[in-house]
């Protein structure tokens, strides 16, 4: 598991984390957007043929960063659970299983347009659910990248990728953060969700994530 890469943003070191979350050190909080546990469960509930095993790969992972990095508050950026169909059985169990390991840390839920939908987790799971904007420090933290008058703007919903383009016709398209001048975006941590094209300007920068590492666009 590879270590972080540093970035200054509003005047504080974030790190970016190939495993497509962002680390905040002097809060000591880990920053994840766009989980969508549950989402092949949906699927599968609509008689829709996808993968099984996202939700365990997803919490795996997540459990990989809370054993790696000293973490004080986990913070969801959005979109926790995909839809209605998430609530099933198999998905809610490994939750339960999930928080009941981390039973001490807090963790707060910034509602995004999936939880609308798919309704706050369980009280259960004791997670505290919040409307964004949730200020903290010089940030905004949000689901929706919309700007915010006075802080710098964490946001996800955008799942952001970018293209990169090799000889003749051979291109990749990697998750990325996309940092800009007022509104940064992470990229979706969940296993089984798409992307969306982001460009690079002079105002942004892009940082892809390969081979487990953190690459500046340059």
């Amino acid at each position: 598991m590879s270590s972080g890469y540093p970035v200054r943003l509003a005047g504080e070191e974030l790190w970016l984390l190939p495993e497509k979350a962002m680390y905040w050190p002097a809060q000591q909080a880990l920053l994840i957007a766009d989980v969508h546990f549950g989402k092949a469960a949906a699927y599968r509930s609509l008689g829709q043929p996808v993968p099984h095993g996202t939700t365990a790969s997803n919490i795996a992972v997540i459990d990989r960063l809370l054993a790696k990095l000293p973490c004080r508050l986990l913070i969801f950026l959005g979109d926790f659970l995909h839809g209605p169909g998430s609530h099933a059985p198999g998905t809610l169990s490994a939750l339960a299983q999930w928080r009941a390991r981390h039973a001490e840390l807090p963790m707060t839920l910034i509602r995004g347009n999936h939880d609308k939908r798919a309704g706050d987790p369980p009280e259960s799971l004791n997670i505290r659910v919040v409307p964004e904007p949730l200020l903290l420090g010089p940030f905004a933290l949000q689901h929706e990248p919309d700007p915010h008058p006075e802080r710098h703007v964490l946001a996800g919903h955008v799942h952001p990728v970018y293209g990169l383009h090799g000889k003749g016709r051979q291109s990749l398209r990697l998750a990325c953060f996309r940092l800009g001048e007022r509104i940064s975006l992470l990229p979706a941590f969940g296993a089984f969700t798409g992307g969306y094209p982001v460009e690079r300007d002079e105002s942004c920068r892009i940082f892809v994530i390969g081979d487990n590492e953190i690459w500046p666009v340059s």
